[in-house]
């Protein structure tokens, strides 16, 4: 596919990486000469220097034959503006990043309409929704939930006097009656996607899938239940803190915002009245003392820095704050992080990477057995696809143990209407239903090509 990707931060070079890995042809465009030197460098792609709401810019990068257009300059105007220039000159797709939060909400399906947009993505809110649902379930490490609600994937850090030291996967089902299934395993940087004869050891990192209810289970049977985070600290009043403080307030919890700027912290206690929001150096330790981060049960570092963000979340670990999580953009630093003991982090790019590369893929087949949701899991190195099967599927009501699946893929699990089904090797793919891909080292793009 021929694809342009405005805006070359962070977010267009991790959306550029994804794409040129999939084989696409892409081009990107950016104001900063520099910026676009370095991608032309460092990926096999074309560039152009200027402003992507400029006709003649957009013409020489080549619109009239562009697939899809991706929008992520750090204008939210400018992505707009772009995408509707780029679709009347014959862009097929159009996709752009729109952060501001007085485009999301009624708004925002009225701008979408308007400006014939394929996909809208806000990355900060993603991060918020990301971060929300690990506070209610604070024992995991990463949760990806897919399109139906019903299955849920959880990361988790194993302990390392786990009483799963040394269980196979076979006796782990025999021994825990609640449905699941352990389908990643990262032992340091390794990862495997194990059949039943695999056993774990301490400090493995596993993803687990399950319903909902089921995970909590079996979390207590794994003892690494933790009780929801009530009481929140936020480092940094970023638009993420804001949709994350916004979403925590609703449900009751008790949330606090230390920001460095007046204003920010003025707009914050405005707008969310029933949350506390303090002006003041985060860096500044007796300042979290003061404002009490030994009682909190989680702390989040969500300024604009990744190496700020990284220090404070390893002295609010040094001092036993239960949940601790951390922003980090940087691929490199979010390495560096982990190897610091950070286990919990999340990156808003990561999420407009998946997003994208998810849409990507579904152009490819616009008729059944498609690609509804992705997530790269287990430190980038696996995927994990939800595909809705069409009538088309070849291997539709054949049972799974006959399937001969793709080396180091499996079959997660089944959705059927309402029900929620942890497969084993008697259960068959019907057509409609949902059904959730575990892979590494392959790209599908249909249902059909986990098969050999």
């Amino acid at each position: 596919m021929n694809i342009i990707v405005a805006g070359c931060g962070k977010v267009g070079t991790s959306i550029t990486k994804a794409l040129v890995k999939e084989g696409h042809n892409v081009t990107v465009i950016d104001t900063q000469q520099k910026r676009v030197d370095e991608l032309i460098n460092q990926f096999d792609v074309q560039g152009v220097y200027g402003n992507a709401a400029d006709s003649d810019v957009l013409e020489e990068a080549g619109v009239s034959k562009t697939d899809l257009f991706v929008a992520v300059a750090a204008s939210d105007e400018l992505n707009m503006l772009a995408c509707l220039f780029a679709r009347r000159k014959g862009a097929r797709h159009t996709i752009a990043r729109i952060r501001n939060t007085d485009y999301n909400d009624d708004s925002l399906s009225f701008i979408k309409q308007e400006l014939h947009l394929s996909v809208s993505i806000n990355p900060d809110y993603e991060a918020a929704q990301q971060l929300f649902n690990i506070l209610k379930l604070p024992s995991a490490v990463q949760i990806e939930t897919f399109s139906s609600k019903n299955i849920e994937m959880v990361e988790l850090k194993l302990k390392a006097d786990s009483p799963l030291d040394g269980m196979t996967l076979i006796d782990m089902r025999k021994k825990f009656k609640v449905p699941f299934l352990v389908c990643t395993v990262i032992r340091g940087e390794e990862v495997f996607i194990p059949d039943g004869n695999f056993a774990l050891r301490g400090l493995d990192k596993i993803g687990l899938v399950a319903s909902p209810a089921d995970i909590q289970r079996m979390l207590k049977n794994f003892d690494l239940l933790q009780k929801q985070a009530r009481n929140i600290m936020i480092l940094g009043g970023s638009r993420s803190a804001y949709y994350l403080a916004k979403k925590l307030s609703f449900i009751g919890n008790t949330v606090k915002i230390i920001d460095k700027s007046e204003s920010r912290c003025r707009d914050i206690a405005t707008l969310l009245p029933s949350i506390s929001a303090v002006c003041g150096d985060g860096t500044d330790q007796e300042l979290l003392f003061e404002e009490g981060i030994r009682s909190m049960d989680a702390f989040i570092t969500l300024t604009g820095t990744d190496e700020q963000n990284i220090l404070l979340s390893v002295f609010a670990s040094s001092i036993n704050v239960p949940k601790v999580i951390t922003k980090v953009n940087g691929d490199e630093l979010g390495r560096i992080a982990v190897k610091l003991g950070l286990d919990c982090i999340i990156s808003p790019k990561k999420a407009v990477t998946d997003i994208v590369t998810r849409y990507v893929r579904a152009l490819h087949n616009t008729e059944g057995n498609n690609i509804e949701t992705l997530y790269h899991i287990a430190d980038d190195k696996a995927e994990a696809l939800e595909f809705k099967a069409g009538a088309d599927f070849p291997a539709k009501n054949v049972p799974l143990k006959e399937l001969r699946l793709k080396k180091n893929t499996l079959i997660a699990g089944i959705v059927r209407g309402r029900k929620t089904i942890i497969p084993n090797g008697d259960d068959c793919i019907m057509p409609d239903d949902r059904v959730i891909v575990i892979s590494a080292g392959h790209s599908f793009k249909d249902l059909s090509n986990i098969l050999k």
